[in-house]
């Protein structure tokens, strides 16, 4: 009968620190990308009779560890445009001061006072520099390091090498009527110049144009002599290709000279539609150029490809970072650190890096966090039933206890 009452000791023992994992569960409830953990229990052989296995006698239960549950919490939305949530498997890379990575699911970060993207207990977000873009617009990728925008905040200029302007010019314009558009064009330094085309009419459904530019910026803005033909249909006649307008002279030390391709035929030598003589009023509807002045980081972006794009006030948008991400070949394995962290261990194995959305790793959710997978209803379930399982070992100590009683007082 002794023997009845240590297997209801180990019971109440093991119920208990069942208890204890329910109560953590519940505890994290609001715990940003908590994954919950079941209680596992095995039973305890003590000894087998005459050497049949359904002789066995057990001595009880033994609490055997806690398995995590890897299920996908759900996502909410927050207002922080540096939060951010895994849709799918993998975590964000983190590193501590002394270059030791950290792994968690939790993506409430933040950029300081260094310019550095941190998590709230100030360990370093890891990504991959963004060293170029490759003519399909992929990213060239270098390496893994903090996410940092400290040195991102200015874009630099960028000159004028191509400029497009859709104009009409009206074909009832007498012999040497102009009609005039102007479009501003950069220079090496990011300067902004005026840029003038003046159409001359000079016959019927023929037109010369001259560039220039103001005396006060450069000396001169020239082009070799440009006669446009135009069908009687109004459509311009095939030319050559894109025009070159030449500036120089410059007065503020840009480069010198600047050349810029007007960009009126197509590659055929026929004209893309930019240029047109229709018996309306000469207007110019669209006009574009690729130069952009110097600007300043304004915000910094993340999309589902875990892309850190930063806006700059000259309306430019350019990519700094790719976040990394790791995988696992087992997340039973990892080694829970605590605040929402993990790190690898031999159980696990080796993390494996890679990009949001490549191989297994799952994509980003910006603006969003992930919420704790811990089911309240299921928890409370549970503990019903422990509570029960703890009441009924402690009735088998009472009971066993008033069986040695009666058996002591046969004594009696």
């Amino acid at each position: 009968m002794i023997g009845s009452l240590f297997a209801g000791m180990v019971g109440l023992n093991v119920n208990s620190t069942s208890m204890t994992v329910l109560g953590d569960n519940i505890a994290n409830v609001n715990t940003t990308a908590f994954k919950s953990n079941r209680s596992s229990f095995a039973n305890i052989l003590a000894s087998s009779l005459a050497g049949s296995v359904s002789s066995d006698v057990g001595r009880g239960v033994q609490f055997q560890g806690t398995t995590p549950m890897w299920t996908q919490g759900t996502i909410e939305n927050t207002n922080n445009p540096t939060d951010m949530a895994i849709n799918g498997s993998g975590f964000f890379v983190l590193q501590d001061g002394g270059g030791a990575n950290f792994y968690t699911r939790a993506g409430e970060f933040y950029f300081d006072r260094d310019g550095n993207l941190v998590n709230l207990g100030g360990l370093f977000v890891q990504g991959y520099e963004v060293t170029g873009t490759n003519p399909d617009g992929t990213l060239i990728l270098g390496a893994v390091t903090n996410i940092n925008t400290s040195d991102q905040g200015s874009s630099p200029p960028s000159a004028t090498d191509t400029l497009s302007v859709d104009v009409n010019l009206d074909a009832a314009t007498a012999d040497s009527g102009t009609y005039a558009t102007t479009t501003t064009v950069y220079d090496t330094l990011g300067n902004a110049i005026p840029l003038t085309l003046t159409f001359l009419k000079t016959g019927a459904n023929t037109w010369d144009v001259t560039p220039s530019v103001p005396a006060t910026v450069a000396g001169a803005a020239t082009m070799t002599n440009f006669t446009l033909t135009f069908d009687t249909n109004g459509n311009l006649q095939s030319g050559g290709g894109a025009k070159l307008i030449t500036i120089s002279g410059f007065l503020n030390g840009a480069n010198d000279p600047q050349d810029i391709a007007w960009d009126v035929y197509d590659t055929t030598g026929a004209s893309n539609g930019s240029l047109t003589q229709y018996s309306s009023p000469s207007v110019t509807t669209y006009q574009t150029q690729n130069g952009y002045p110097a600007g300043t980081l304004r915000t910094v972006d993340v999309n589902e490809e875990g892309v850190v794009t930063g806006s700059y006030s000259n309306g430019q948008l350019t990519p700094l970072f790719q976040m990394v991400m790791a995988d696992f070949p087992s997340y039973y394995g990892l080694t829970k650190m605590g605040k929402n962290l993990y790190s690898e261990s031999l159980e696990s194995g080796t993390a494996l890096f890679g990009t949001p959305q490549s191989g297994r790793l799952g994509s980003i959710s910006t603006s969003a966090i992930e919420m704790s997978n811990v089911d309240l209803a299921a928890e409370f379930v549970k503990m019903i039933t422990t509570q029960r399982a703890f009441q009924a070992n402690s009735r088998v100590i009472t009971t066993s206890d008033e069986i040695l009683n009666e058996l002591i007082n046969l004594k009696r």
